[in-house]
């Protein structure tokens, strides 16, 4: 007989505090979401499951503002997006051009190379943002096959202009990827109207649905790059070219769907339609609005210049005489406020205030001023 090691001695049940939660994702999840996913669970070939899938890609398409037939979710979160926008448009060889001004552009182009891609940068200061004549000249000198950007950089707060970009790109020939992890669902954007070839987003932030999808879309120029391609896609796992034929009408089995995530962000879009994209994003630029003013009004900087702060992640520059760490836990021991600090060069430097989905919400805001005023006064 095969001997078992025993349990542990103590495995208590779950018991998490009730947290707001103001940082850089997730988001907190509305009651409707958290409802929806206790239902029990079917076969990821239901009949029933499978409406569900065709539902979601009609409310995708109206939150990216597309009409692209491949907008799908991707089994993993917003990172795996990323790395699926990656890996099904880079081969071996690729000139790639990634533009910088964060921590999650970083991660790209790591992605990139891992890819076998010719990978240049372009790099502006961490919180600001390109112009369309910088990425113009990068690829005059280089030109790139697939460039890709972050729209709304969850590590500075920065928001970046998109118009004329998908121009500059598709004049050299290339591809446009944008991250819209941190954006989507918070913040204006319109792929179609933008002319931008892969578009992705995570479920946790702006769409207030739990941690564990990425959404994605592809425009005709990504799938006729797709669908050229010379090599297969690096990874089994995020191969377009396979999950694809799992949300068209053909139905091939990939991969056992997260079907209880995969309902909650399906109520979620529904909550997104519910409001509108143009009333969310009004939210969302009203609640910002508030920080921003009460921020400053306690003496606090702002990190991003005004005309480029990004409505649904904010930072504020830590003073001096401050310990941020200590800030953010006696938020979190005293109000069960969560906020985060900073990443990469801004580690140490700045706090990063989430107002995301249903945590953008006007008395988040004012819990959270008065829990600053108190503890820094």
């Amino acid at each position: 007989m095969i001997p078992l090691s025993q349990p542990p001695a103590s495995s208590p049940e779950i018991d998490l505090p009730p947290r707001i939660l103001l940082g850089p994702g997730p988001s907190m999840v509305p009651p409707r979401v958290l409802r929806v996913m206790s239902t029990p669970p079917v076969g990821h070939m239901d009949a029933s499951y499978l409406a569900i899938m065709d539902r979601t890609q009609g409310l995708l398409r109206y939150v990216f503002q597309t009409e692209n037939a491949l907008t799908l979710v991707v089994p993993g979160t917003g990172t795996a997006a990323m790395e699926t926008a990656v890996a099904n448009m880079v081969e071996p060889g690729d000139a790639v051009l990634v533009c910088v001004n964060g921590y999650f552009g970083l991660r790209i182009a790591e992605m990139a190379r891992r890819c076998g891609g010719d990978v240049r940068t372009i790099t502006r200061p961490w919180g600001e943002v390109f112009s369309v004549d910088e990425i113009r000249a990068a690829l005059a000198e280089h030109p790139a096959r697939v460039v890709a950007l972050v729209h709304g950089e969850t590590s500075t707060g920065a928001a970046q202009p998109m118009e004329g970009i998908a121009a500059a790109v598709h004049d050299c020939g290339g591809i446009l990827i944008v991250d819209t992890v941190a954006s989507l669902g918070g913040v204006p954007l319109a792929v179609d109207a933008l002319d931008i070839d892969v578009c992705y987003t995570g479920s946790q932030k702006c769409l207030s649905a739990p941690p564990g999808l990425g959404p994605i879309t592809l425009g005709p120029r990504a799938v006729q790059k797709l669908e050229a391609r010379r090599t297969p896609v690096a990874s089994w796992y995020l191969d377009l070219t396979l999950l694809r034929q799992y949300w068209d009408t053909r139905r091939v089995y990939h991969h056992t769907a997260p079907i209880n995530l995969s309902l909650a962000l399906y109520e979620a879009l529904r909550l997104v339609a519910e409001e509108g994209l143009e009333a969310r994003w009004a939210r969302h630029r009203r609640c910002a609005e508030m920080l921003w003013n009460g921020l400053e009004a306690l003496g606090l900087a702002l990190h991003v210049a005004p005309e480029h702060r990004l409505p649904s992640l904010t930072t504020v520059r830590v003073p001096e005489s401050v310990e941020e760490a200590a800030i953010r836990s006696c938020l979190l021991a005293e109000t069960n406020i969560e906020i985060s600090g900073g990443l990469g060069e801004l580690k140490g430097k700045v706090w990063r205030i989430g107002l995301m989905g249903y945590s953008a919400r006007e008395e988040n805001v004012l819990a959270l001023l008065g829990a600053l005023d108190r503890l820094l006064g």
